[in-house]
C-alpha cells in the first residue's frame, strides 16, 4: 500500500511540476517588443504618396520587363525603365555620396556612402522584372498603372516594383532633405529575378565580391508580408520576415522497359513500375521538419499575442510540437512550411495505344526545408521507392538558404522589424520561412544575416493575385512601403538597436 502511495504521490508531483511550467511560460513568456511611436501623416519626415510619386511609380508599371525563361526577357523595356529611373530622380544620380553601375547591361547597382567607415555597411535589393500578364483575364489593362477606388493596378504593384520605385523614392528624400547617411549601404535592383537572377543578382554579387564587400551588416529583400485575419488566435496583423528560403530539387523518375505488342504484355510494364513510385512518394512524404527550421521561432514570436488556448500551446511547444506539426501538416500551405514538399508535375509515357511502352517519365519538384539537404531529400526518396528498376536523375538543385539569426539582440533583424512597427504599429513581427525563391540565393558569401520581407499589407483574398490577374496595390499602401524603407535607412544609420529614429527629425 505504502508503495502504491508513493507511486501516485510521485505522478501527481510531476503532473503538477507539468502544470506549473505550462502555466509559467504561458503568462511570463517574451520577446523583444521597443516602444514603437506610430508614423502619422503630420510628422516632419513623412513622406506623402503625391501626384508627382505615384505619377513616378505607375510609369514605372508601364514598361513591361517582363521575363519569360531563363536569359529569355525584355531588354527594350529594361533599357527603357533603365533611363527613366536615369531621369526620374536627380538627386540620387548627382549625389557625391552616390555612386552607380549598370551591371549585365540591365541591372543596377548603387553605392552610397557612410560618414562613419567603421560601420558594416547593408544592402537592400529589389528586382525590375516582372512575369507574364493575360490582358484578357485582368479588369483592367495590366500595364497602365490605372488607379480605381483607391488601388493602383499593373503588373509589379506587389512583385516587386513597389520595391524598386519606393526604395528610389525614400533615398531621393533622404538625400534632398539634406541627410547623410551614417552607416553606407548599397541598393541593388537585378533584372532577371523572376527567371533564377543568373544574369542580374549573380552578375552584381559578384561584382561587390570584386569590390571586396563581405559581412554586411544585413541584407534585405522582396519576401513576406504582412497578413491580416490568417493565424488563428491572433486579432492583428502578423508581419512575416524571412529568415530562410527553401531550397529545391527537380528529379526525373525514369523507368526503361521494352516496346512490344499490347496482345503480349509483360507482368510488370514501365507505366505501372513508375505509377507504383510515384504513389509511394505521395504516401509517405518527406518527414516533418518542424522545431528544426524558423516555424518554432515563428510561433514563439506570436505567442504573446495570442488568445488562449493557443498562447498556451505556442508557449509550450516543448510538450505540444507534435501535436502542432500534425495539425500544421493538414493544410497544403501550412505543411508546405514545415516539410520538404514534393509535387510531380509531369509524366510521360507510351507511343501508341497498341504497343507497350517502352519507357516512362515522372518529374517530381521538391522544395527542400532548411533544415535538409539535396542529398537527404534524394536518399529519402530512394527509400521510399525502394525499387532499382526506378531511376532518379537530378536535373536541377539548388540548397535550401542558411536561417539568418532572429533574436532580441541581432541587429539586422530587430531594425527591421521596429521599422515595421513604426509604420504599422499594430503589426505583430515574426520571422518564417519563405517558400518560393528570391535573388538572395546570390548573395549568401556576402552576408549571414539575410531577411526577406515585402511591404505589402495583404487580406487572404488578395493572395491570388501575386503573380495573378488584378496584381494591385492601394495607395494607402504604397506610401506605407516608402515610409518603411525611409524608416529603414534611418534606423540603421544607429550603432545600436536603440533609440529609434524619431518621426521629428529630418
Amino acid at each position: 500500500m505504502k508503495l502504491q502511495t508513493t507511486i501516485a504521490l510521485s505522478f501527481a508531483a510531476v503532473f503538477c511540476t507539468f502544470l506549473l511550467v505550462i502555466v509559467v511560460r504561458t503568462f511570463t513568456f517574451t520577446v523583444r517588443s521597443d516602444e514603437i511611436k506610430q508614423c502619422e501623416k503630420a510628422d516632419l519626415d513623412f513622406i506623402p504618396a503625391t501626384e508627382e510619386v505615384l505619377e513616378r511609380f505607375r510609369t514605372a508599371i508601364r514598361f513591361q520587363t517582363v521575363s519569360q525563361e531563363l536569359h529569355v526577357y525584355n531588354r527594350e523595356e529594361l533599357e527603357r525603365l533603365l533611363n527613366f529611373i536615369l531621369s526620374a530622380y536627380p538627386t540620387i544620380h548627382s549625389s557625391p555620396i552616390v555612386e552607380y553601375d549598370v551591371v549585365g547591361n540591365y541591372s543596377l547597382l548603387y553605392s552610397i556612402k557612410g560618414s562613419n567607415s567603421s560601420l558594416q555597411p547593408y544592402i537592400l535589393m529589389a528586382h525590375l522584372d516582372v512575369v507574364p500578364a493575360d490582358p484578357d483575364k485582368w479588369e483592367v489593362p495590366p500595364f497602365e498603372g490605372e488607379i480605381k477606388n483607391g488601388f493602383i493596378y499593373g503588373r509589379g504593384t506587389i512583385d516587386f516594383k513597389q520595391g524598386v520605385i519606393g526604395i528610389l523614392e525614400a533615398v531621393e528624400y533622404l538625400l534632398a532633405s539634406g541627410h547623410k547617411p551614417v552607416r553606407g549601404f548599397y541598393v541593388a535592383f537585378g533584372h532577371d529575378e523572376e527567371v533564377s537572377g543568373q544574369d542580374g543578382a549573380r552578375a552584381i554579387s559578384d561584382l561587390l565580391m570584386e569590390r571586396g564587400v563581405r559581412d554586411v551588416e544585413f541584407i534585405l529583400d522582396e519576401g513576406l508580408t504582412i497578413l491580416n485575419n490568417v493565424i488563428p488566435g491572433i486579432e492583428k496583423p502578423v508581419a512575416m520576415v524571412g529568415s530562410s528560403e527553401k531550397g529545391q530539387v527537380h528529379l526525373e523518375l525514369l523507368v526503361k522497359g521494352t516496346p512490344s505488342h499490347s496482345s503480349m504484355p509483360e507482368p510488370e510494364s514501365p507505366i505501372g513500375i513508375l505509377a507504383n513510385a510515384v504513389a509511394r512518394l505521395e504516401k509517405y512524404p518527406q518527414p516533418s521538419m518542424f522545431g528544426y527550421g524558423p516555424e518554432k521561432d515563428t510561433f514563439e514570436h506570436l505567442a504573446p499575442e495570442m488568445k488562449l488556448p493557443f498562447r498556451m500551446v505556442m508557449t509550450n511547444l516543448w510538450l505540444f510540437g507534435p501535436v502542432v506539426s500534425w495539425f500544421l501538416s493538414l493544410k497544403p500551405a501550412t505543411n508546405a512550411v514545415i516539410r520538404t514538399v514534393a509535387a510531380v508535375t509531369m509524366f510521360q509515357a507510351g507511343i501508341k495505344i497498341n504497343v507497350n511502352a517502352p519507357e516512362a517519365r515522372a518529374y517530381v519538384n521538391h522544395r527542400i526545408h532548411p533544415a535538409q539537404s539535396v542529398a537527404q531529400v534524394i536518399e529519402y526518396d530512394r527509400q521510399i521507392i525502394n525499387d532499382d528498376r526506378v531511376q532518379i536523375n537530378v536535373l536541377y538543385r539548388q540548397e535550401a538558404l542558411p536561417i539568418s539569426p532572429s533574436g532580441n539582440n541581432d541587429f539586422g533583424y530587430q531594425t527591421i522589424k521596429n521599422s515595421i512597427r513604426q509604420v504599422w504599429t499594430e503589426s505583430v513581427v515574426a520571422p518564417g520561412t519563405m517558400i518560393g525563391n528570391t535573388d538572395t540565393k546570390h548573395y549568401t558569401k556576402l552576408s549571414n544575416n539575410i531577411y526577406r520581407f515585402s511591404p505589402t499589407f495583404m487580406f487572404q483574398e488578395d493572395v491570388k493575385r501575386f503573380h495573378g490577374n488584378n496584381e494591385r496595390i492601394s495607395i494607402k499602401n504604397y506610401e506605407q512601403a516608402i515610409n518603411f524603407y525611409y524608416h529603414l535607412m534611418r534606423n540603421s544609420d544607429k550603432e545600436r538597436l536603440t533609440p529609434l529614429h524619431s518621426h521629428g527629425e529630418l
